[in-house]
């Protein structure tokens, strides 16, 4: 195509991914985006309806750390566009944020509808279609909707992490199966009588963080990093948790002679997690601190060291993110070009990559954005 044509590009799917990437290409070319729901709706429950827009990491190799799928993939991605280029960008549509403690950024508005009215409002010369795309037809490269047929020069697909694979598959893509991640995980001990008891800085699997018990298992910040790490293992499968890293309980003993075991382990977990400790332990609730031998003070260490549960499998509609799309091997990182149909691109979570909770998951929409724009960018050059 000669340089200075008006090329037209269609994008599939009205998300963030598909949604930046029209903005970067709306000034430069003429941007259609396909998309049957509302768009950017997605972006509304994201971090609870506050929009957990980024994570304030500016090493790009640190943050790439917080994908179990796609982190060597996203080097080159995020060395060229990561938190610093975001919060620019936003800034520039009228969103100013702030950051937590956890490094979490959120708009100064704690609103994701806020968010989005803002965004869609810079998307003035950006066309949208409301039909479902069905598939694409290369030779010309043709969207198919059930409405009618579309040719266009380059197409996008950012259709999301949950459903509409067979655009992809339909045009040659592997697709790793989409399994859920960061969800809640269903046990087959039954804890339904902690249903609404958490625990703070509970370790596992490498990592540190809050846990909550549910009617059905386990959840909370912890358990969402851990089912995003074994997405691909199957089912069943055992978490340990170590619930107490660091207690002495010896001194605790001796220093609280005539005090209840119960009411003892209550000042480290919540009480009724105290009873089913010493439940698990076969240890009378009222038995006095004095009376504790070795031996049983040892098992109660063990359980709180080792509270093994095992998973059955995830909470229904409980997933945030999937992991599984197209094969990254079939994607350029550098373009997000499709290594097998020139001029069909990807971005954000169709794609097989995830992250953790913490802003990571939109970080990878508007980064693969990005890139895609820029290449479509230059390849007018």
């Amino acid at each position: 195509m000669e340089q200075g044509l008006i090329y037209n590009i269609a994008v599939i799917g009205g998300g963030p991914a598909g949604c930046f990437c029209s903005y970067l290409l709306q000034d430069d070319f003429n941007v259609t985006v396909f998309e049957a729901d509302e768009p950017l709706k997605t972006l509304l429950p994201t971090g609870g309806g506050r929009c957990n827009l980024a994570h304030y990491e500016f090493d790009f190799k640190e943050l790439a750390k917080n994908y179990p799928r796609g982190e060597k993939f996203l080097y080159s991605v995020f060395s060229r566009f990561a938190a610093a280029e975001t919060l620019e960008f936003f800034h520039n549509i009228g969103v100013d944020t702030f950051v937590q403690d956890d490094m979490r950024v959120f708009p100064i508005s704690e609103s994701s509808a806020d968010v989005r009215a803002k965004f869609l409002n810079n998307l003035k010369r950006v066309k949208f279609v409301k039909e479902k795309v069905l598939r694409i037809d290369k030779d010309p490269l043709t969207i198919v909707t059930g409405q009618r047929t579309y040719v266009f020069d380059k197409i996008i697909v950012s259709i999301g992490g949950h459903s509409n694979f067979h655009i992809a598959e339909n045009l040659g893509h592997n697709i790793i199966e989409p399994r859920p991640a960061l969800t809640a995980l269903n046990t087959v001990e039954d804890l339904s009588s902690l249903a609404g008891v958490s625990i703070k800085n509970a370790h596992a699997c490498g990592m540190a963080d809050d846990i909550l018990f549910t009617h059905k298992g386990v959840s909370g910040p912890l358990v969402y990093k851990i089912s995003s790490i074994k997405a691909r293992e199957n089912f069943p499968y055992q978490i340990t948790f170590d619930l107490i890293p660091e207690i002495d309980l010896q001194e605790r003993l001796n220093s609280n002679p005539h005090k209840s075991i119960k009411n003892l382990i209550a000042e480290f977990v919540p009480k009724s997690f105290s009873e089913l400790i010493l439940q698990k332990c076969g240890i009378d609730y009222d038995q006095k601190c004095h009376t504790i031998d070795g031996k049983t003070r040892d098992k109660i260490l063990s359980t709180l060291h080792n509270f093994t549960v095992t998973i059955t499998s995830p909470s229904r509609g409980g997933e945030v993110v999937t992991s599984g799309g197209v094969d990254l091997r079939e994607i350029n990182p550098k373009t997000m070009e499709s290594r097998l149909v020139q001029g069909v691109y990807f971005c954000g979570e169709v794609m097989d990559i995830d992250g953790f909770c913490g802003g990571f998951n939109l970080q990878n929409c508007w980064s693969t954005a990005y890139c895609a724009a820029s290449s479509i960018k230059n390849s007018r050059e």
